[in-house]
């Protein structure tokens, strides 16, 4: 019999004042929650599914098995950490707010550029300095195509591609990672100039990988696909839960990435939104983001301008899918996602600081009140 719990905020308010303070700050952010739900699952199936308050998790929490009631006190206190700023060469980016990661990608077939930031180095510099310019935090740097169907590429050939720019990019004084899943483009993309690896295989593809983070000391993204270990990251989706085996799996991959060496203040958690995922996977998983907080790491989200968005909006073509790039977005910031993996770095900023204004007055709009 295997048996796993699960806390998952669900009750989510402008501040803790609406509800007399008995609401928590999730992960050291701008977002409260009041009401959560406390899930078990035995044996793939939920069994009990309660619901508390912070004044009452300890009563719930007190109903579950001996063997899970250590792991949701756990989790518990994961909800409420306040994560260290990422500390990216001479930068250091905070947490404490949505931090935009503006994407670069430097492939001959890239969905959303067409391959022109490979023709057009000066083009991908030009377009890289306009992300900074715009408010990213982060430039992440990406030399393979990981859509469906795509082709393995030779690590010499990304490594080729990927280090003009990283050298580009770090020059600007920029914050750099590296969006690869091979050892080999770790190191290069490191040595020239890039400050965290973003493996959209969770580390799980290349055997040397986390030998290398690990000894680089660099933070680094682990993301869930199902065909992380293969060629294919789409590979193998068969789900029965999407989101408590995504959740699984991540921590799955987090246990490992500590048993290599990795610091835990190093490890970063993206659920691999449109990675071997229907549209139902992906709706579901975005409606439940504020669950992997209790994983106890940073978040980052990765959904602009997916195939989601042109399926729920008459298939419209890449060009035109702002408008849900920028709804996901702000879905990402509600759930108090650190990292947002966009492509249209201004329109997702200035959406990032309305959305942070209405937080801020949110914790005071109660001062006029009596009593």
């Amino acid at each position: 019999m295997i048996q796993h719990a699960y806390i998952r905020p669900i009750g989510l308010v402008p501040g803790p004042q609406s509800e007399h303070g008995n609401a928590i700050r999730l992960a050291g952010t701008m977002v409260y929650a009041s009401r959560f739900a406390v899930i078990l699952r035995r044996d793939g199936e939920v069994v009990e599914r309660w619901l508390a308050a912070p004044d009452t998790m300890a009563e719930v929490m007190g109903q579950l098995p001996d063997e899970v009631a250590g792991d949701a006190e756990q989790q518990w206190a994961n909800l409420t950490l306040a994560h260290p700023p990422l500390t990216l060469g001479a930068r250091n980016v905070p947490l404490d707010q949505p931090q935009g990661m503006g994407i670069l990608n430097v492939t001959p077939d890239s969905f959303s550029d067409g391959g022109r930031f490979l023709d057009d180095p000066q083009a991908g510099r030009e377009h890289a300095a306009a992300m900074v310019e715009a408010g990213a935090a982060i430039i992440d740097v990406g030399g393979e195509s990981t859509r469906p169907g795509a082709k393995a590429l030779w690590e010499g050939d990304e490594i080729d591609r990927v280090v003009p720019a990283i050298e580009a990019v770090a020059g600007m004084g920029a914050a750099v990672s590296i969006d690869t899943r091979k050892a080999a483009v770790m190191e290069a993309a490191l040595d020239a100039g890039a400050h965290l690896v973003n493996d959209v295989s969770g580390l799980a593809h290349d055997p040397r990988s986390a030998e290398v983070v690990a000894r680089a000391g660099c933070p680094v993204v682990l993301m869930h696909a199902p065909g992380a270990a293969g060629d294919d990251l789409h590979e193998g989706a068969d789900y029965d839960s999407v989101v408590f085996e995504v959740f699984d799996a991540l921590r799955a991959r987090r246990d490992a990435a500590l048993e290599a060496g990795i610091e835990a203040r190093n490890i970063l958690l993206d659920p691999g939104i449109g990675f071997g995922k229907s549209l139902a996977h992906n709706l579901a998983l975005i409606n439940a983001l504020p669950l992997f907080h209790a994983l106890g790491h940073p978040l980052l989200l990765g959904a602009s301008r997916k195939r989601m968005i042109g399926a729920l909006s008459k298939e419209a073509p890449v060009e035109d899918r702002l408008g849900g790039s920028v709804a996901l977005a702000l879905e990402g910031m509600r759930a108090g996602l650190q990292l947002l993996r966009v492509h249209d770095v201004a329109e997702t900023v200035q959406a990032r600081n309305v959305w942070r204004g209405l937080r801020d007055a949110a914790l005071t709009d109660f001062a006029d009140l009596p009593g």
